[in-house]
């Protein structure tokens, strides 16, 4: 399996498109940890040219990478040791010391919580119950984490019971033409249209069905695409059509958020089936699209990607807290949006770089971080 630079392009700016969304979210109007005053409200047309395909496509690079990571273990339960360790522990530590600054921030400036961040800490946090609506201990956007090591459990049952090549043939022949659109594109509208309109992910695993339907198949999906060079020839071929119809769908969303069309002009049913659809058309549209420039232009190496290849996961774990804590530093001083944004981007890049270089250089850290346990030259990457 040859390494593919374009893959790795592509995760890296996953991230730091992921990174710049939660930035977004202390602006706009829907629900976050901490908020900006005074909101600003037109942030959400940028954020929606993202908000349908951003995760489908950390899972889909994840599926990717994990086929590498299958072969370089020699086998299903090396693959699953080391993925493991290199998920579960890193998902501990940040649950249990990086994560809770936000909750902590949250009831501060929402729920008037008065007892300072080490007694909550040491006495709220552990308890193991809801305080003023928030659930103690939480993983917050770490849930990603827990997800990727659940369908990688999944994946590893899936090859120890099914016959893999007769998979991996079916899904050559599935999506190594225009099937490689319309099949997924006709599962999403079924999900987001029909079966599951306008519900909203949980991220408590159980019952969080919207999440599944969309991200189990895009990680599977990625699994397999690693392994056919039908599929990726397939995606370069129509990545236009991809991206027109990511347009449309994009353009629909924006139009009921301008409300530029109401429910006023049709049933309710229909409108939400249609927004449904609008984003099932953008989220699979978006995520083609992206493959396909991978595929067709950065597909090569650069003397930068194996540190920035490395440095994702611990930006990763660490970005959502220095958000919000310099956020809830800021809110007193009442700065314009303009120099909130620029602040929170400065201080996030260079917290989220101070934490990955101290961790990368002290050994016991490491692991904690998502990196191996020993200085090692920079390798492949782990979600």
């Amino acid at each position: 399996m040859t390494r593919h630079y374009g893959m790795d392009w592509l995760r890296i700016g996953a991230f730091a498109l992921l990174i710049l969304y939660h930035i977004g979210m202390v602006f706009v109007p829907w629900n976050f940890h901490v908020k900006a005053d005074p909101l600003v409200k037109w942030a959400l047309l940028p954020m929606l040219v993202v908000n349908a395909w951003r995760l489908s496509l950390l899972f889909v690079v994840s599926g990717y990478a994990s086929r590498a990571l299958l072969r370089r273990a020699g086998g299903v339960g090396g693959f699953m040791r080391n993925r493991s360790f290199r998920l579960l522990v890193p998902l501990a530590f940040g649950i249990a010391v990086i994560v809770p600054p936000q909750p902590w921030v949250e009831l501060t400036t929402k729920a008037g919580y008065d007892a300072g961040y080490l007694h909550f800490w040491l006495y709220d946090y552990f308890a193991f119950q809801t305080v003023a609506g928030v659930p103690m201990p939480n993983w917050n956007h770490l849930w990603f984490v827990g997800y990727l090591w659940l369908y990688t459990a999944l994946l590893a049952a899936m090859i120890v019971t099914v016959r893999l090549p007769r998979l991996q043939g079916w899904f050559d022949r599935a999506f190594g033409g225009l099937g490689v659109i319309v099949i997924p594109l006709a599962y999403l509208v079924a999900v987001h249209a029909w079966w599951l309109p306008m519900v909203g992910e949980t991220h408590l695993v159980v019952g969080d069905w919207i999440a599944h339907l969309s991200y189990l198949p895009a990680f599977l999906f990625g699994f397999a695409l690693a392994g056919s060079d039908r599929a990726l020839v397939a995606i370069a071929r129509w990545w236009l059509l991809a991206l027109g119809l990511a347009v449309l769908g994009y353009l629909f969303i924006m139009g009921a958020e301008l409300r530029w069309w109401t429910t006023a002009m049709m049933t309710p049913r229909t409108y939400v089936r249609l927004y449904g659809a609008a984003h099932a058309f953008e989220q699979w549209g978006g995520l083609v699209a992206l493959i396909g420039a991978a595929e067709r232009w950065f597909n090569r190496d650069r003397a930068i990607r194996p540190v920035l290849t490395e440095a994702v996961f611990p930006f990763y774990v660490a970005h959502q807290t220095i958000i919000v804590v310099v956020m809830y530093w800021l809110l007193p001083a009442r700065l314009p949006g303009w120099a909130n944004f620029a602040i929170l981007v400065a201080s996030t890049i260079a917290g989220c770089w101070a934490f990955y270089m101290v961790g990368r250089s002290i050994g016991w850290l490491r692991p904690l971080i998502g990196l191996r346990r020993r200085i090692r030259p920079l390798a492949a990457p782990i979600i």
